[in-house]
């Protein structure tokens, strides 16, 4: 099995591609008896981004209350942010002995697998990798509506070699898939698959149609936007896309504003505005202190 190749399955930011960064954390109000903290206020803080926080308030739940699946998971899930993924595995690991029926835990612990694919030698890689696409293909077959298991399958398939499962007419397929339960998320997914095979004018297409079908769809404008930051190419009409998302409240897993912050940063780089670009960096680190992507973004503006 190829190192190089193996070293290139994302970890999917709960969104790949997003990201990614659409959470899917559908969180409970167990109380914790330790100090009146909730599953649901851990969740609030992961939304955030504030996994050392969210870790923090879920310590003392899990200690209360050890058979609390949810709030096993939200903590392995903190770990997995804060960069301890073999941590992560054997909490996500246990949230899934508690109960094996929810879709997000197996999400998450393939999540952590993939990190670990990246973090092993290469004797260890093929069996992590495993791990990780069986993982995610539970979470699929226990809910076949759950878009971010498909999206972390789909980036599996897109990086992985043909030796460890992957390939690009099994990623194509699972795009398809997604656009087939949700028009936005689905031209992502097949923008980011085109943009790799380096079919930008396909990439474009897929999200021009999904903007002419849906002129109103705002979430439809970010996604204009990323791909225009990505491929360098229509920066003008990504920027207005994205200044336009900034004015919008986002609305349940849309791509939140700190993304765009970050998007429309990479925008302005191209342009040639480290001043502007570093101006959106700070915006999303304002709104997300943990966002890593805009961090180091920020890190590397010269």
């Amino acid at each position: 099995m190829s190192t190089s190749l193996l070293c290139c399955i994302p970890l999917p930011v709960v969104g790949a591609h997003g990201l990614i960064v659409a959470l899917a954390l559908a969180g409970g109000a167990v109380a914790s008896a330790a100090d009146g903290a909730s599953t649901a206020d851990a969740r609030r803080l992961l939304d955030a981004g504030k996994f050392e926080q969210a870790r923090a308030a879920l310590e003392p739940i899990v200690a209360a209350e050890p058979k609390n699946a949810e709030a096993v998971c939200y903590l392995g899930w903190a770990e997995l942010r804060l960069n301890q993924p073999e941590q992560a595995v054997t909490t996500l690991e246990r949230a899934i002995a508690l109960d094996g029926t929810r879709s997000l835990y197996f999400q998450v612990l393939g999540d952590a697998c993939g990190q670990m694919t990246q973090q092993a030698s290469f004797f260890a890689k093929p069996g992590w990798a495993r791990k990780c696409l069986t993982a995610y293909s539970k979470a699929v077959a226990l809910d076949p509506d759950n878009l971010d298991a498909r999206a972390a399958r789909m980036g599996y398939y897109w990086h992985a070699p043909a030796i460890a499962g992957g390939g690009m007419d099994k990623a194509y397929a699972e795009a398809g898939e997604i656009r087939r339960r949700d028009a936005v998320r689905g031209a992502q997914a097949l923008a980011d698959l085109y943009v790799s095979d380096k079919k930008f004018a396909e990439a474009f297409a897929a999200v021009d149609e999904l903007i002419t079908k849906n002129p109103e769809n705002m979430p439809a404008r970010y996604q204009l936007g990323r791909l225009c930051a990505i491929t360098g190419q229509q920066l003008d009409r990504g920027a207005a896309a994205l200044q336009a998302y900034l004015q919008y409240q986002p609305q349940g897993k849309e791509p939140g504003i700190a993304p765009a912050h970050w998007r429309l940063g990479m925008i302005q780089e191209k342009r040639g505005d480290p001043a502007a670009a570093r101006a959106e960096y700070e915006a999303a680190l304002q709104l997300a202190p943990d966002f890593a992507a805009a961090r180091d973004a920020l890190a590397k503006l010269r």
